[in-house]
């Protein structure tokens, strides 16, 4: 049986952009690490060279909708910033309106403290986004 391919999933962000990656039978999502977004040109490297080592052509962007469904400031920038990968990914989309929130509540009950760490809440979005697009399609 072949395995398919697993999905990166990415938090986008101004400054940052949690990372995480499917396990290859699409169960879960791994915290991989976070890009501090200095330059875009410099962020797609790293993320081309993430998808390189985890032998994948699928990236999972999460768009932060604004609460009555329409495209704000950040998820259009979301979308601007993908762009330059679109002719050689796949590009899939998730919903991620209120990620950061339940992001930052599995760390509290885990007891981790992120206000000092806000990366810490990017690549555990970048989990919670993965983890709701597997679910929905399983």
């Amino acid at each position: 049986m072949e395995l398919k391919k697993r999905i990166v999933s990415l938090d986008i962000g101004t400054k940052r952009i949690g990372v995480a990656v499917s396990d290859a039978l699409f169960l879960g999502a791994t915290p991989i690490k976070v890009i501090n977004r200095k330059t875009d040109s410099q962020a797609l490297v790293e993320i081309k060279e993430i998808c390189e080592s985890y032998k994948t052509n699928k990236i999972l962007i999460g768009i932060p909708y604004n609460m009555d469904g329409s495209l704000g400031f950040q998820a259009k920038n979301c979308l601007n910033f993908i762009k330059p990968l679109e002719k050689d990914y796949e590009i899939l989309y998730q919903d991620e309106r209120l990620t950061s929130e339940k992001a930052e509540s599995l760390l509290r009950a885990k007891g981790k403290k992120y206000t000092k760490d806000k990366g810490s809440v990017d690549i555990v979005a970048a989990c919670v986004i993965l983890n709701e697009y597997l679910e929905k399609n399983r």
